[in-house]
């Protein structure tokens, strides 16, 4: 099984960018899945998670900003970001919870330029 991370970059404040998460090998359906980011010297936190029915959990930073989606005959999770900030600036990982267990895509970096 197999999550791919693409979209991250370079971007100046207050721009977007869309994140990709597809996954791979996953037979049946994929419960959660959902992006966290992690910033130099911090821990790893929730940005935005979906269920298969489409409810949606963001942290209270990206609301209003980002926008989870999620195809779920192709398990494709969509992170639409908008009005971007310096402090967006992380690395991005994608997370899949599958028949008890989460796994995880490389990450894909975001940095917001002032």
């Amino acid at each position: 099984v197999q999550l791919q991370a693409s979209g991250g970059g370079l971007v100046q404040a207050g721009g977007s960018l869309r994140l990709s998460c597809a996954a791979s090998g996953f037979i049946g359906s994929v419960n959660y899945m959902g992006w966290y980011r992690q910033a130099p010297g911090l821990e790893r936190e929730l940005v935005a998670r979906m269920a298969p029915s489409g409810e949606a959990n963001y942290a209270d930073s990206v609301k209003g900003r980002f926008t989870i989606s999620r195809d779920i005959r192709k398990k494709i999770s969509y992170l639409q970001m908008a009005d971007l900030k310096p402090e967006d600036t992380a690395v991005y990982y994608c997370k899949a919870y599958w028949r008890g267990a989460d796994f995880w895509g490389q990450g894909t970096l975001v940095t917001v330029s002032s």
